[in-house]
C-alpha cells in the first residue's frame, strides 16, 4: 500500500503535533504517522507546561498560529507567573495540566485541522533517493511517500528504560522502543549518539499526608499563554511542597551501588540542570535537604507526580526513601521512576531552517536534536513544519534571529554549538532578554507569521487592534500633562519624591514606584484610556506599561541588535576552504570546517572562534 503526501511528521509528541499543524496550515497536504493515536501530545515527564524561559517560547509559538499555549489553557489546573519579583524580561508563565485531557484536546485540534491525516504505524525505514529525502516505509508495510520528512520521534529511537539493574526497551513507560529507523538514517552519513534522561515516582495522592506539606496555590489574574485563546475553565488545584531530610540521603546512598547512574550501567549523556535526586546527593553532598513538589496530574485523578525526585534507582530504594519523608509515611506509588537513554542526532549538521545539509528535505525537531523539554520541542516542530511546507511550495526559508525569539536562541544554540548534555532554554542563554520578553511575542512575531501564511486573519486582525489600544495609551501618556499641586500629595503617599513642576504621564511612569494601578487612582482620566474596548484590557495596559517603563533599555538593546545584524548580513557559506587558512587557530579551522557557518554571525558564536579569527575573515573578504 502506498500513499502521498506534501509533507511527512514521524512522530506525535510536541514537536510532532506543532510541526503537522503547522505544515497543514500553510497548505501542504500533511500526514502525521504515531504509534498509538491515543497518546498523541503525551506529557511523559512532568504535566506542566512553561516555566523560567520555556514560557516564553510558549508564547512564541502562539504568535505563530501553533498551538500549544491554547491546549495549555483549555487544560490548565493550576497557573503561576514565575519570577514576578523580577523585571518583565524574565517573567515566565508556567502551567499545571491535566495529562488526559492535554491528549485529548490535541487530538481535537489535529481532527480538526485541514489538510492533515493520521496514520497509525510505527516508521522503520527512511526512503532516500538521490539524496533526497522521498518518504518512509512502516512496520506494517506501507510506503508513505513525501517531498519532506520531518523526524520528531522523541525518545523512541532505540529507547532503553532502566530502573535499578533492570533494563527493558522501550520509548516510554509500557510503550515499545523504535528499532531499524536510525540506521536507516544513520548510513547517509548522519551523525548519532546517545543521551538519558529520568522522570520521577507517581504517588497515589490517598496515601499522602497533606497537613505536613506546605501548600503551593495557583494565581487568578488574567495571565494565560494563548494571546486569543479562552481563560482558564478547569478546577483550579494546589500544589504542595516538601525536603527530603538525612535519612532519605542515607536510603538512597545505601542504594547508589544498584543505581544504573553509577553502576557503569548507564553511559550516554544525561540533563544537567534536572538531574536525579541520586545525582543531587552525589554532586552535594554537604546538602542536608533539596525541594520536592508534589502535583496533581488531573482534575479527577489520584495521581500526583513528584517534582525533584527523578530517580532510576531499585524500585524498593526508592519506596523506602519516599516513606522517610514525614508527608509520605504511608505512601502508595502507582509506579517507580525510571531513566530512559535514547538515540539523538547531531544537530550541527542541521541548517537554521532545521533542514539536514546531507539530506535534501529531511528535517529533524525536538529531542532527536538533542533538546529536552515540551517548549523547546514545539518550538523546533513550528519551524520545522512551517519549513517543509515552504519547501514543498518552494518559497525561501523561515528563519528566526537570535534578537527576534527564544526559538531562534535555541535553534541558533543546537545547529551552531551542537550539544554535549541534553539542552534546556534559560533566560540566560539569550542575549537580548529584554526585547524576548513574554508579553511581547506576539509583536516580534505574529505579522512575521502572517506574512507566510500560517498565522489566520482573525490572529492577525486581533493583534493590529491589540497594537493600536497599546500606542493609544503611550499616546496618551505621553500628551497627558499633570501638575504639583493636583498629584503631590498622592505622590508622597505612596513614597515617590513629589513633583516641583509639570509633567507628562509618561515620565512619572519611569519611577520605580509608579504604575498603572496606582496612577490611575490618582489622575481618573487615565483609568478610562486603559479600559481599553478590546478584550484583554489587563494584558494590553500591562504590554503598554512595560514597554514604557523600560523604553530606554529597550531601544539600547535593540541598537546593540542592529549592530550584530550587521554581521548576519555577511554571507560566509561555502566561500573559505577553511583547512587551509593557517592564520586561523586550528580549533577555529576545525569547527568552521565543521559547521560551515551561514553567516560571519554565527561563525562568531561557535565555540573556539576567537574575535581575532572574525577579523582574519573580514579581511579576506575585503579582498
Amino acid at each position: 500500500m502506498k500513499f502521498r503526501y506534501d509533507v511527512l511528521v514521524i512522530g506525535g509528541g510536541h514537536a510532532g503535533c506543532e510541526a503537522a499543524v503547522a505544515a497543514a496550515n500553510m497548505g501542504a497536504k500533511t500526514c502525521l504517522v504515531t504509534m498509538d493515536m491515543n497518546k498523541i501530545g503525551q506529557m511523559s515527564c512532568n504535566p506542566a507546561v512553561g516555566g523560567i524561559a520555556k514560557g516564553q517560547i510558549v508564547r512564541e509559538i502562539d504568535a505563530l498560529g501553533g498551538e500549544m499555549a491554547r491546549v495549555t489553557d483549555a487544560t490548565a489546573i493550576q497557573f503561576r507567573m514565575l519570577n514576578r519579583s523580577k523585571g518583565p524580561a524574565v517573567w515566565s508563565p508556567r502551567a499545571q495540566c491535566d495529562r488526559e485531557k492535554f491528549i485529548w484536546q490535541w487530538r481535537t485540534v489535529l481532527d480538526n485541522t485541514p489538510n492533515l491525516d493520521i496514520w497509525q504505524d510505527q516508521a522503520n525505514e527512511l526512503i532516500v533517493e538521490n539524496k533526497t529525502a522521498a518518504g518512509v516505509k512502516t512496520v506494517w508495510g506501507v510506503e508513505l511517500r513525501a517531498r519532506c520528512v520531518v523526524i520528531t520521534a522523541g525518545t523512541f529511537l532505540n529507547g532503553l528504560m532502566h530502573i535499578g539493574r533492570n533494563k527493558l526497551p522501550g520509548g516510554r513507560i509500557a510503550e515499545p522502543a523504535v528499532t531499524d529507523f536510525t540506521e536507516s538514517i544513520t548510513q547517509h552519513g548522519i551523525k548519532t549518539a546517545r543521551m538519558k534522561t529520568g522522570t520521577p515516582v507517581r504517588i497515589d495522592k490517598r496515601s499522602v499526608h497533606f497537613e505536613d506539606l506546605e501548600i503551593q496555590e495557583g494565581e487568578a489574574d488574567f495571565h494565560q499563554f494563548s494571546f486569543m485563546g479562552k481563560h482558564r475553565v478547569l478546577k483550579q488545584l494546589p500544589c504542595w511542597t516538601c525536603y527530603t531530610n538525612k535519612d532519605v540521603h542515607e536510603t538512597l546512598m545505601k542504594g547508589l551501588p544498584d543505581s544504573p547512574l553509577y553502576n557503569g550501567q548507564l553511559q550516554s549523556i544525561g540533563p544537567r540542570y534536572c538531574p536525579s535526586i541520586e545525582t543531587k546527593l552525589v554532586t552535594f553532598p554537604d546538602k542536608m535537604q533539596h525541594p520536592l513538589f508534589l502535583e496533581p496530574e488531573g482534575e479527577t485523578t489520584n495521581e500526583m507526580y513528584l517534582n525533584g525526585f527523578s530517580s532510576s534507582m531499585p524500585m524498593d530504594v526508592q519506596l523506602e526513601a519516599l516513606r522517610k519523608i514525614p508527608a509520605l509515611r504511608d505512601v502508595k506509588i502507582y509506579r517507580p521512576g525510571y531513566a530512559i537513554e535514547y538515540d539523538f542526532f547531531d544537530p550541527t549538521q542541521l541548517n537554521h531552517a532545521l533542514e539536514s545539509k546531507l539530506i535534501d528535505g529531511l528535517f529533524f525537531a525536538g529531542q532527536v536534536n538533542g533538546t529536552t523539554g515540551y517548549e523547546e520541542a514545539g518550538g523546533q516542530g513550528t519551524i520545522a513544519g512551517i519549513n517543509a511546507a515552504l519547501k514543498c511550495a518552494g518559497n525561501d526559508q523561515f528563519i528566526l534571529h537570535r534578537d527576534e525569539a527564544y526559538i531562534g536562541v535555541l535553534i541558533d544554540d543546537l545547529v551552531t554549538k551542537g550539544v554535549d548534555e541534553p539542552y534546556r532554554m534559560f533566560t540566560s542563554r539569550a542575549e537580548y532578554r529584554i526585547l524576548l520578553r513574554q508579553d511581547d511575542a506576539d509583536a516580534r512575531l505574529t505579522e512575521k507569521a502572517y506574512n507566510i501564511g500560517i498565522a489566520k486573519r482573525d490572529r492577525y486582525e486581533w493583534w493590529m487592534e491589540k497594537k493600536e489600544n497599546i500606542e493609544r495609551i503611550i499616546n496618551f501618556c505621553n500628551t497627558t500633562a499633570v501638575k504639583p499641586k493636583e498629584i503631590n500629595g498622592a505622590l508622597e503617599s505612596i513614597g515617590t519624591t513629589p513633583l516641583r513642576e509639570g509633567c507628562k504621564l509618561s515620565d512619572l511612569m519611569a519611577r520605580p514606584q509608579i504604575n498603572f494601578q496606582n496612577l490611575s487612582n490618582i489622575v481618573p482620566a487615565l483609568k478610562e484610556a486603559l479600559d481599553s474596548p478590546q478584550n484583554r484590557k489587563e494584558e494590553i495596559a500591562e504590554a503598554a506599561e512595560i514597554k514604557m517603563k523600560y523604553k530606554g533599555y529597550i531601544e539600547r538593546e535593540r541598537m546593540v541588535a542592529d549592530k550584530m545584524h550587521r554581521l548576519e548580513d555577511i554571507k560566509i557559506k561555502d566561500r573559505f576552504n577553511y583547512s587551509e587558512m593557517q592564520q586561523l587557530s586550528t580549533e577555529a579551522r576545525q569547527k568552521l570546517e565543521k559547521i560551515n557557518p551561514e553567516t560571519l554571525a554565527q561563525a562568531s558564536r561557535i565555540s573556539g572562534v576567537s574575535p581575532s579569527d572574525i577579523n582574519v575573515m573580514l579581511v579576506l573578504l575585503g579582498r
